[in-house]
């Protein structure tokens, strides 16, 4: 873990789940956090538990992408540069396309999808000024194979793992990197945010009986930034042990 020490790591989807999960091993390994969402209470009280030194907090709407840029900018501010961009807020609006909810397809495309080119567009110029940094683009196990009732959720994640590729092709000359994390059920509010009649109960009872902890991802995404800097962990994959699709 010594590569992560005194890292400046920026978090969407920071106030709970996967990105308070993974602010907090960050932390414990040496490095320092900024930390963006909607819920800025939530924020606060994170970063009061990882310590003022350690931790800045910025209410941001990834979906918005002055709000991303300001997020970043206010890193950059705050630590005097960043080099690792996590873009990991998501929603996960399960539901069949019959239903025609279209107010839940404009919130996946915009967090999803665009929430994630809004963290590269902030992130990238102040990459490649330095010569150096990474991404870590959050996909999901929707992100490679796709079940009734989650086509746009799984066509968001698809276009992570696309988006992320062309990415990493296209900023060799800075020396980026560029990592793609899929995790399968994990223990988040995710399955919060699957409303439709019907799909959130069996979403509820699949992670209640499948669910493995967030830290799960946080040692992920931890693996990946710790490799020294010619080693670019371009994916990882992961389950639970018991999950069969």
């Amino acid at each position: 873990m010594e590569n992560i020490a005194n890292k400046i790591v920026v978090i969407t989807g920071a106030s709970s789940g996967l990105g308070a999960e993974t602010a907090r091993h960050l932390v414990e390994a040496g490095a320092k956090v900024a930390l963006g969402a909607r819920r800025l209470d939530r924020l606060e009280a994170l970063a009061e538990e990882l310590g003022s030194d350690n931790a800045t907090v910025f209410k941001v709407d990834v979906s918005e992408r002055e709000q991303v840029q300001a997020f970043v900018d206010h890193a950059v501010a705050t630590f005097g540069r960043i080099d690792v961009m996590i873009n990991n807020a998501g929603v996960m609006p399960l539901a069949p396309l019959e239903l025609l909810n279209f107010d839940d397809w404009n919130q996946c495309i915009d967090v999803n999808v665009k929430g994630v080119l809004w963290g590269i567009a902030a992130a990238l110029p102040h990459f490649k000024a330095q010569k150096s940094g990474q991404f870590i683009n959050v996909s999901s196990v929707a992100g490679h194979r796709i079940s009734p009732g989650g086509a746009v959720y799984s066509a968001s994640k698809y276009a992570v793992r696309a988006i992320s590729e062309a990415l990493r092709q296209e900023v060799k000359p800075y020396n980026v990197r560029t990592t793609v994390l899929s995790p399968g059920a994990v223990d988040t509010e995710l399955p919060g945010s699957v409303k439709a009649e019907g799909v959130a109960e069996g979403v509820a009872q699949f992670y209640a009986a499948t669910a493995i902890p967030a830290s799960s991802f946080a040692r992920c995404a931890l693996f990946a930034i710790a490799q020294p800097e010619d080693v670019d962990i371009n994916e990882i994959l992961f389950r639970p042990t018991k999950q069969d699709l």
